[in-house]
C-alpha cells in the first residue's frame, strides 16, 4: 500500500486501525493541501491514530466524536504518562472539521453571543459598508464600543435607547486620560460613530453624537518618528536574502522603504495586482480605495526572487505567505509590524518608533530633503487630505530656523 508519510506496510495497517481509520487518508491530504512539513504530518496522523484507537477501546464511533471526548483523551495521555505529540490537539481539530465539512458529524454548536456581541457585530457591520472604514479603524472602534457599554451597562441588560448625555460626557471624563493624546481621539471618534450609528437606526431618539465632547487636536504638536538613509540601509541589509523567510522579510521592506505602503495595504497585497509588463503595483488602500504605483526595478526584482525561491506553494492569492503551516496569508496588520520590529533588532538600529509606519516617515522625510514637494509626497503615499502631509514639512528644521522669529530681547 503506497501512502504518502509512511512507508512500513505494518506501521500503515496499525494506522488504520480504529473506528476513525477510513477518514485518515482524507486528513493526509488536507494536511498536505495546508503545507504541513513531512515529519509534522506524520506526528499528527500518528496522534489521530492513537485517538482512533482510544475510541475503539470507549467503544466509540467517528459518528460519536465530540469536542469533549478529544479533551478526555489528551487528559487520558497525560495521566498515563504516555508521550505527547506536539500538534495532537491541533490535528484533533482539524479532524473534527473534515468530519463535519464530510457530515460525519454535526458542526458544533456556535457558543452563546456575549453580551453586547450584537450590538457590536451591527456597528462594525456599518463601518464596513456604510462608512468603508479599514479593517483596523473597525477594530479599533469596536474595542472602544465594547469599553463604553461595559462602562456603562456592567452586568445588567444592555439597553440602548436609555442612554442619556451625562453617560456620554461621564465615560469620556473617566478614561480621556487612559492614553496617549491620539488614543483618546480615537476613543471619541468611536463613541460619534457608534452614537450616529443609533441615531441613524431610530435606537435613540437624540442625535447624541453631539454630546461628545471634544480634545485639542495638536496635530502638528511633534515630529514624525523616522529613520535616518544609512539605518534604512542597515535595514534591508541585515535580512539573509539565502534564506526564503529572508527574501520574504526583505521584499516586505522593501515595499515598505520605497513605496511607503501600510501595513495593511503589504497583507492586502495579491498575485494578480502585480503587473509585471506595465511594471505597475495596484494598492488596495484604506477606505477601499486603490492606486497604481510604479513598481521599482530593486522591489521587482526582490518580489521575482521570493516567489520563485521563498513563496511556499498553496491556495492563497496573497502575495505574502506565513513560513509555517497551514500555509496563508498574514492574518492582519501586527504582523508586519512585528516583522518590523524584528528586522529592527536583528540590525541593530534603535529606532523611535518599531512599528511598520516608521518606514512611511523615512521615506516621506527623505524626499523632501532631497527637494520632493508635499504636493508630490502626498501623491505618492496616498494621502486624501493636504493636511496630512503637511507634518513633514516641520522636518527640515534647519530651513525652518530661518523663517523662525527672534525672541524679544534675545541675542543681546
Amino acid at each position: 500500500m503506497d501512502h504518502p508519510f509512511f512507508r512500513d506496510p505494518r506501521t500503515i495497517r496499525r494506522l488504520y486501525d480504529g473506528p476513525l481509520g477510513e477518514y485518515l487518508d482524507a486528513l493526509a491530504a488536507r494536511l498536505q493541501e495546508r503545507g504541513y512539513s513531512y515529519q509534522s504530518a506524520r506526528v499528527q496522523l500518528r496522534a489521530v491514530a492513537e485517538l482512533s484507537r482510544w475510541l475503539a477501546r470507549q467503544g466509540r464511533r467517528a459518528k460519536d466524536l465530540r469536542p469533549h471526548h478529544l479533551e478526555a483523551y489528551l487528559r487520558y495521555r497525560k495521566q498515563q504518562g504516555l508521550p505527547f505529540y506536539r500538534g495532537a490537539a491541533a490535528a484533533c481539530q482539524t479532524l473534527l472539521r473534515l468530519l463535519a465539512d464530510q457530515r460525519i458529524i454535526l458542526p458544533e454548536r456556535r457558543p452563546r453571543p456575549r453580551r453586547g456581541q450584537r450590538v457590536e457585530e451591527a456597528f462594525a457591520g456599518y463601518l464596513t459598508q456604510e462608512r468603508g472604514l479599514a479593517a483596523a479603524t473597525v477594530v479599533n472602534y469596536t474595542y472602544f464600543v465594547r469599553q463604553f457599554l461595559r462602562d456603562r451597562f456592567g452586568g445588567g441588560r444592555i439597553q440602548l435607547a436609555a442612554l442619556r448625555p451625562t453617560d456620554i460626557t461621564r465615560f469620556v471624563q473617566r478614561h480621556a486620560h487612559d492614553g496617549s493624546p491620539k488614543s483618546t481621539q480615537a476613543m471619541l471618534s468611536a463613541l460619534r460613530a457608534f452614537l450616529r450609528h443609533l441615531w441613524s437606526r431610530g435606537t435613540t431618539a437624540a442625535d447624541l453624537a453631539t454630546c461628545v465632547p471634544g480634545v485639542p487636536p495638536w496635530r502638528f504638536a511633534t515630529l514624525p518618528k523616522y529613520l535616518r538613509p544609512g539605518q534604512v540601509r542597515q535595514v534591508l541589509q541585515a535580512c539573509d536574502r539565502r534564506s526564503a523567510p529572508g527574501r520574504r522579510d526583505y521584499a516586505i521592506l522593501l515595499l515598505l522603504a520605497r513605496l511607503g505602503l501600510r501595513a495593511g495595504e503589504v497583507i492586502g497585497l495579491r498575485l494578480e495586482d502585480i503587473d509585471w509588463g506595465a511594471g505597475v503595483l495596484t494598492v488596495r488602500s484604506k477606505g477601499g480605495r486603490w492606486t497604481q504605483l510604479p513598481l521599482p526595478t530593486d522591489v521587482g526584482v526582490a518580489l521575482v526572487r521570493y516567489l520563485q525561491r521563498g513563496r511556499p506553494r498553496c491556495a492563497s492569492r496573497q502575495v505574502f505567505i506565513r513560513q509555517q503551516a497551514p500555509l496563508r496569508g498574514f492574518a492582519d496588520s501586527t504582523a508586519i509590524s512585528t516583522l518590523v520590529a524584528r528586522a529592527l533588532r536583528r540590525a541593530g538600529v534603535a529606532a523611535p518608533h518599531t512599528g511598520a509606519h516608521v518606514f512611511r516617515h523615512s521615506l516621506a522625510t527623505g524626499m523632501l530633503r532631497a527637494g520632493a514637494s508635499l504636493a508630490e509626497i502626498g501623491e505618492l503615499l496616498r494621502h486624501r487630505h493636504p493636511d496630512t502631509t503637511r507634518l513633514y514639512a516641520k522636518v527640515d528644521v534647519r530651513a525652518l530656523r530661518a523663517l523662525a522669529l527672534p525672541w524679544p530681547g534675545g541675542g543681546r
